[in-house]
C-alpha cells in the first residue's frame, strides 16, 4: 500500500511538470519551425536563378510549407506517441516518426545546410578546382621540359656526325682525304640535326613564358577563392580565368617537341640523299660505297636511339583534363558534406530536435502510467477530487430525497403553488 501511494505521488509530480512544460511547448515548436523555415527560404533563394517577384513568392511559399509541416508533424507525435499503450501502436508511430524525419531532412535540412555553409562550400569547390588546375599545369610543364631535354640527345648525335665528317676530311674513314661523297653524307645529316636542335632550343622561351603566365592566372584564381564579396560574382570571374588557364595548358601541350623529335628520328635514316661517288678509280669508289653503307647502319642506330628517347617522353602519363563547372550552394554543400559536418549537424538538429522532446514526453507518460496502474482508482484521488466527489454525492442524495417527497406533497395539495428556486 505504501509503495502504491509513493507511485501515485510520483505520477502526480510528473504530471505537474508536464502540465507546466506543456504551457510553452507549442510556442517552442513554433520557434523551431519558423527558424527552420527562414534558413530554408535562404537556401531556396540560392537555388533560384531569377530574382523576380515570382521567385520571391515561390521561396516564401516553400519555406512556409516547411514550417507548417514541421510544426504539425511534431505536434501530432508529441500528443499521440506518449499516449500509446501497446507495443504495436508505438512501433507504428515510431516508424512514422522515422519516415517523417527523413522527409524533413529531404525537404528542409539540406537547404538549411546550404544557407549555413553554402558560400564556404562554393569557395571549397573553387579551391579544389585551383588545385586540379595547378596539378595539370605542372604536369604538362614537366612533360614539355622532358621534351626539351631531348635536345641534348639530338646535340650529341649531331656532334658525332660532325666529328665523323672531320675525320673523313682527313681521310680517316674511307681513306680518301677531302670532301667527297662520304663527307657530304655526314654533313647532310649533321645539318639536319643542327636545324632540329635549333628548333628545340627555340621552344624554351615559349615554354617558360606559358608556364609563367599559367602561374599568374593561378595566383589570381587563388585570390578569388578568398576575396570578399558575394561568391556568385567571384565565381563568374573565376570561370573567365579558368578559360584562360585552359588555353595556356593547351598551348604547353602543343609546345612539346617530343613528336617532332620522333618524326625527325624516323626521317634520319630513311631520307638519305646519296651523292655520286666521286673517287678517281674503282677502288676509291668501292671504299666510298663501303663507308657510306657503314654510315647508313650508324644512322639507323642513332635514329633508333632518338626515337626510343622521344617515345619515352610521349609515353608519359598526360596531364588530367580539368574543366571548371559552376556549382550552386546546395550542390556544393552536398558534394563537400564531409568538410562541413558541423553545419550539417546544426541544419539537421534544428529540424529533428523535437524528436528528443517526443521521447522525453513518452518516457514521462510511461512513468505516470507505471505509478498509477497498481493502485485502485479511489487511492489515486486527490483532496480536490475527493471534495468534488463528496459534493456530487450530496447532490445525488438531495435529488433522491426530493424525488421521494414529491408524490406525498402532490396528494396533500393537488394544486401546488409554484416555487421559485433562487
Amino acid at each position: 500500500m505504501a509503495s502504491d501511494m509513493n507511485g501515485i505521488r510520483h505520477a502526480r509530480e510528473v504530471e505537474g511538470h508536464l502540465t507546466w512544460l506543456d504551457s510553452f511547448t507549442s510556442a517552442a515548436l513554433g520557434v523551431l519551425a519558423v527558424a527552420s523555415g527562414i534558413y530554408t527560404y535562404l537556401g531556396v533563394r540560392g537555388l533560384l536563378d531569377e530574382g523576380g517577384a515570382l521567385s520571391l513568392f515561390a521561396a516564401v511559399a516553400y519555406s512556409a510549407a516547411v514550417s507548417t509541416g514541421i510544426f504539425v508533424f511534431w505536434s501530432y507525435l508529441m500528443r499521440l506517441l506518449p499516449a500509446m499503450r501497446t507495443a504495436a501502436t508505438r512501433m507504428w508511430l515510431v516508424l512514422s516518426m522515422v519516415l517523417g524525419s527523413a522527409a524533413i531532412v529531404a525537404m528542409s535540412s539540406w537547404l538549411n545546410a546550404a544557407a549555413l555553409a553554402g558560400s564556404a562550400a562554393v569557395e571549397q569547390h573553387l579551391a579544389r578546382t585551383v588545385q586540379d588546375y595547378q596539378a595539370s599545369l605542372e604536369r604538362v610543364h614537366e612533360i614539355a621540359l622532358q621534351g626539351q631535354a631531348l635536345g641534348l640527345d639530338v646535340g650529341r648525335t649531331r656532334q658525332g656526325f660532325q666529328d665523323l665528317s672531320q675525320q673523313e676530311a682527313g681521310g680517316e674513314l674511307s681513306g680518301l682525304a677531302g670532301r667527297g661523297a662520304v663527307f657530304r653524307v655526314l654533313t647532310q645529316k649533321s645539318n639536319e640535326l643542327a636545324a632540329l636542335e635549333e628548333l628545340i632550343a627555340a621552344q624554351e622561351a615559349p615554354v617558360a613564358a606559358a608556364f609563367a603566365e599559367g602561374n599568374a592566372i593561378l595566383s589570381r584564381m587563388r585570390a578569388l577563392t578568398v576575396a570578399p564579396g558575394p561568391v556568385t560574382e567571384r565565381g563568374v570571374e573565376f570561370s573567365e580565368e579558368s578559360v584562360r588557364l585552359a588555353g595556356v595548358i593547351t598551348q604547353l601541350r602543343q609546345l612539346s617537341v617530343a613528336p617532332l623529335v620522333e618524326r625527325a628520328a624516323q626521317d634520319l635514316a630513311e631520307s638519305v640523299v646519296l651523292p655520286r661517288l666521286d673517287a678517281g678509280d674503282a677502288g676509291g669508289q668501292a671504299a666510298q660505297q663501303a663507308t657510306i653503307t657503314s654510315l647508313l647502319e650508324v644512322l639507323a642506330q642513332r635514329a633508333e636511339t632518338l626515337q626510343a628517347a622521344a617515345a619515352e617522353v610521349l609515353a608519359l602519363p598526360p596531364a588530367a583534363e580539368v574543366v571548371y563547372t559552376p556549382i550552386s550552394t546546395a550542390d556544393a554543400v552536398i558534394r563537400y558534406a564531409g568538410n562541413f559536418a558541423p553545419s550539417w549537424a546544426g541544419a539537421i538538429a534544428i529540424d529533428l530536435l523535437p524528436a528528443v522532446l517526443v521521447l522525453i514526453v513518452a518516457v514521462a507518460q510511461s512513468a505516470i502510467r507505471a505509478g498509477r496502474d497498481p493502485a485502485e482508482a479511489e487511492d489515486s484521488m486527490t483532496v480536490a477530487e475527493l471534495r468534488a466527489a463528496v459534493a456530487a454525492l450530496r447532490q445525488v442524495d438531495l435529488s433522491e430525497k426530493r424525488d421521494a417527497t414529491a408524490p406525498a406533497e402532490a396528494e396533500k395539495d393537488p394544486h401546488p403553488t409554484p416555487r421559485v428556486v433562487e
